[in-house]
C-alpha cells in the first residue's frame, strides 16, 4: 500500500495544482483532515512538538519520537503522508537513517531543511543555516537512502531569513540539482516574493501558510497559478484546537457546567462516528470480545 501511495502522491503533484495540505500532530487530527476530504496531510514537526511536549518548535521532539507519531498516522488513514523531519536529526548520516526510519514508519515523503541543529520554527526569528554544501550533500543522502525510488524528498530553505530572497533561491536551485523532487523556500514575507519562487526555480513547490506568521496568505486559486503544488496549513488545526479548548474550558471553569456552550463541543454520537467506533463493534462481533 505505502508504495501505490507513494506514486499516488507523485501523480498529484503538478506545478499548479494548489492542493490544500493541512498539518497533523497526531492520529486523531489525522483522522479528521481525512474525514473532512483532504487528499494528503503533513505530519507537522511543530504540531507534533506542541501536541506531545506541550513546548515550542524549537527542535526538542526526536526521532524515535517522531516514527511514533507516523507509524501512529499511517495506521489511521488512508492518504498520503508528508513528513517534517526538520534537519534530519543530525548530519548526512543521520539523514540517511531518519529517511530510512520515517519510510518504514509509513511516510510517502519526507522534508529536510537547512537549519542547523537544533532548528526553530521557520516563523521565529533568529535562525541559523548550515553551509550550502554541507546541505547538498544531506539532501544527497536522502535520495539514497529511500527504499522506493517513488517516495518523495522534498528540501526545506530557511535561507531567506537569514541571508536574503537571491541566497534562497541558490540554495533552492542547487538542493534540486542533488536530487531534490520538490522544493520548500520557507518564510517569504510578501504576495510579491511567494510569486517570484516557482518562477525563479522552476519545479515542484510547497508554501506554508502560517496564522500569524510572516508570509501573507493568498487563496488556494492564486498560489496554485504562482505555480504551487502544495498549500500547507501546517497548524490551522491545532490553532484552532488550542482556542476550542481554552474557550470551553474557560466557559466550563467560570460557570460550573457545560450548560451555554454545548455547540463548541462534538457530541459523543459524533466523536464515536469519526473514531470508526462501529467498525471496532463489528470486529468485536467477529472475534467474540467483549462488545464495544
Amino acid at each position: 500500500m505505502s508504495q501505490s501511495m507513494n506514486a499516488r502522491l507523485r501523480a498529484m503533484l503538478t506545478p499548479n495544482a494548489g492542493i490544500i495540505m493541512p498539518g497533523a500532530g497526531n492520529a486523531l487530527a489525522a483522522r479528521i483532515i481525512e474525514s473532512t476530504g483532504h487528499q494528503c496531510l503533513l505530519v507537522s514537526g511543530a504540531a507534533v512538538t506542541n501536541n506531545f511536549l506541550g513546548t515550542p518548535d524549537i527542535g526538542l521532539i526526536s526521532l524515535s519520537e517522531l516514527v511514533n507519531h507516523v507509524a501512529a498516522i499511517r495506521n489511521s488513514v488512508n492518504i498520503p503522508i508528508l513528513v517534517d523531519a526538520d534537519t534530519g536529526f543530525g548530519n548526512a548520516i543521520n539523514v540517511r537513517h531518519t529517511v530510512r526510519s520515517v519510510e518504514r514508519a509509513g511516510a510517502n515523503a519526507i522534508f529536510i531543511e537547512d537549519q542547523t541543529y537544533p532548528k526553530r520554527c521557520g516563523h521565529f526569528d533568529n535562525q541559523e543555516i548550515i553551509a550550502k554544501d554541507e546541505m547538498v550533500q544531506k539532501i544527497k543522502a536522502a535520495v539514497d537512502a529511500r527504499l522506493d525510488p517513488d517516495m518523495l524528498i522534498l528540501a526545506r530553505t530557511d535561507a531567506r531569513s537569514v541571508e536574503g530572497l537571491e541566497a534562497a533561491f541558490d540554495r533552492a536551485r542547487a538542493y534540486q540539482e542533488a536530487g531534490a523532487d520538490m522544493l520548500f523556500v520557507e518564510a517569504p514575507r510578501s504576495v510579491e516574493e511567494l510569486a517570484a519562487i516557482p518562477r525563479e526555480v522552476p519545479g515542484i513547490h510547497i508554501c506554508n501558510m502560517v496564522i500569524g506568521g510572516k508570509t501573507p496568505i493568498p487563496s488556494r486559486e492564486e498560489l496554485g497559478r504562482m505555480g504551487y503544488s502544495l498549500v500547507a496549513y501546517a497548524n490551522a488545526a491545532l490553532q484552532a484546537a488550542m482556542l476550542g479548548m481554552q474557550k470551553i474550558l474557560q466557559h466550563l471553569h467560570d460557570t460550573g457546567s457545560i450548560v451555554g456552550a454545548e455547540e463548541l463541543v462534538l457530541m459523543f454520537a459524533e466523536r464515536q462516528k469519526l473514531l470508526d467506533g462501529d467498525f471496532y463493534r463489528d470486529l468485536a462481533n467477529k472475534y467474540g470480545a467483549r462488545p464495544q
